[in-house]
C-alpha cells in the first residue's frame, strides 16, 4: 500500500508544493547560470530509473564544456564553475529534479539515479537498487553521500530497498535537511563530486 499508492501520491504533492516554495531560489540560480554559461542553464541526462528503464534527469549546468588538447572534456574539478560550486554546495542543484518527481520518473527518497554506463557493471545484489524509483535523496546520501566508497553506497541503497517504509522515508527527509545545513559529504576526497564506478 505504501510503495504503490501512498509514496507516489505523497511524492507528487510534496514535490509540487516544494517547487512552488523554492521557485524564487530556482529563478535566481537560473539567472546566475545563464550569465556564467552564456545562456545555457540546464542539461538533460539519461539515467536508469525503476527496473532500469531510462529517463532523462533534469539538472542545472554547473560545469562548463572546456576540453583538453586531446579533445576530451577536462576533469570535473577543472570544469566546475564558481557559481556551480555554490549551487552544489547549497544543494540548489537538486531543485530541478523536483520536476522529475512530479513527472513520476523519480521519488523524493530512493537510491540516487546514476549513469547508464554503470548498468552492466553491477553485480546481482547491487542491481537490486533499481527495484524502487530513484530519489533526490536516499539512505546513502544521509550516511556519507560522495564521501562513501561505491561498495558502501550500494550496500546502503539495497538496505533501503529491503526496509522501505514511511518512517524511514521521513527520517531520510529530516536527515537530508540537516545535511544541507551542515554541507557534509558533498565531494569524494580529491574530486569535485565522485570518481567513476568501474565495477
Amino acid at each position: 500500500m505504501y510503495k504503490t499508492f501512498i509514496k507516489p501520491t505523497g511524492d507528487f504533492v510534496v514535490a509540487s508544493t516544494a517547487f512552488v516554495v523554492l521557485l524564487p531560489l530556482f529563478l535566481l540560480a537560473v539567472l546566475a547560470l545563464a550569465i556564467v554559461n552564456n545562456g545555457s542553464v540546464f542539461f538533460l541526462q539519461p539515467r536508469p530509473g525503476l527496473r532500469g528503464n531510462i529517463f532523462r534527469v533534469i539538472k542545472f549546468k554547473t560545469m562548463n564544456d572546456k576540453r583538453g588538447a586531446d579533445g576530451e572534456l577536462l576533469p570535473d574539478a577543472q570544469r566546475l564553475t564558481t557559481v556551480g560550486h555554490w549551487i552544489r554546495r547549497l544543494s540548489i542543484d537538486e531543485i530541478p529534479q523536483l520536476l522529475n518527481v512530479i513527472k513520476g520518473d523519480m521519488s523524493l527518497v530512493g537510491p540516487r539515479p546514476l549513469l547508464v554506463e554503470y548498468l552492466p557493471l553491477y553485480n546481482a545484489q547491487q542491481a537490486r537498487r533499481h527495484l524502487v524509483k530513484p530519489g533526490i535523496s536516499g539512505w546513502a546520501q544521509v550516511n556519507g553521500r560522495n564521501a562513501l566508497s561505491w561498495e558502501s553506497k550500494f550496500a546502503l541503497d539495497v538496505w533501503y530497498v529491503d526496509h522501505i517504509s514511511f518512517a524511514l522515508d521521513l527520517k531520510i527527509v529530516v536527515m537530508t535537511i540537516l545535511k544541507v545545513f551542515k554541507q557534509e559529504g558533498i565531494s569524494a576526497a580529491g574530486e569535485a563530486t565522485m570518481h567513476k564506478f568501474k565495477g
